[in-house]
């Protein structure tokens, strides 16, 4: 899966790749992991157990899991990541794809990453027969909200959540 992107900052038309994951790519992963990570507001005391860091790698490289990682690589550099979940819905015969995470290296924004990692995984999406693709986003994302006001629908939903003891 490829694409073509601009690079706002220099106008130099560079090639955004993105694959899946391999077990080589995990320091490299690690490393937009905890960028993503420390965006969110987890990391310091707030960060995740390393065991979560540890059991959320293997999901993706084991090939077991309804779980996928792509990655985003522009000059053969690893610059993004996207996470999809995989699963059924009551609304749907065909699965779903949820992409519960994308992140793209502040140095290497503005260049098309994380477009092109949508739209992979529109495509991956496609391919598996699936219904759609959703995915949520902080309300003070301001900047990647313009991105994804452009290449989905906003559903209009208002998330809950309540975290469990455990």
């Amino acid at each position: 899966m490829a694409g073509r992107s601009e690079d706002t900052k220099s106008g130099v038309q560079q090639r955004v790749t993105v694959r899946e994951v391999t077990p080589a790519d995990f320091s490299a992963w690690l490393s937009l992991w905890d960028g993503y990570n420390a965006f969110y507001g987890r990391s310091g005391p707030t960060a995740l157990a390393e065991e979560v860091t540890r059991t959320t790698w293997s999901r993706f490289v084991g090939g077991t899991e309804p779980l996928h990682a792509l990655v985003a690589t522009l000059d053969e550099r690893v610059v993004g990541l996207a996470h999809v979940v995989v699963h059924r819905s009551t609304t749907s015969v065909a699965p779903v794809h949820y992409l519960q995470d994308l992140y793209v290296a502040a140095d290497c924004r503005g260049a098309g990453v994380g477009r092109t990692l949508i739209e992979a995984v529109y495509a991956r999406a496609q391919r598996a027969g699936a219904s759609r693709v959703y995915w949520q986003t902080h309300e003070t994302n301001a900047v990647a909200r313009r991105l994804y006001d452009a290449l989905a629908n906003r559903s209009g939903f208002i998330v809950y959540r309540r975290d469990l003891p455990g």
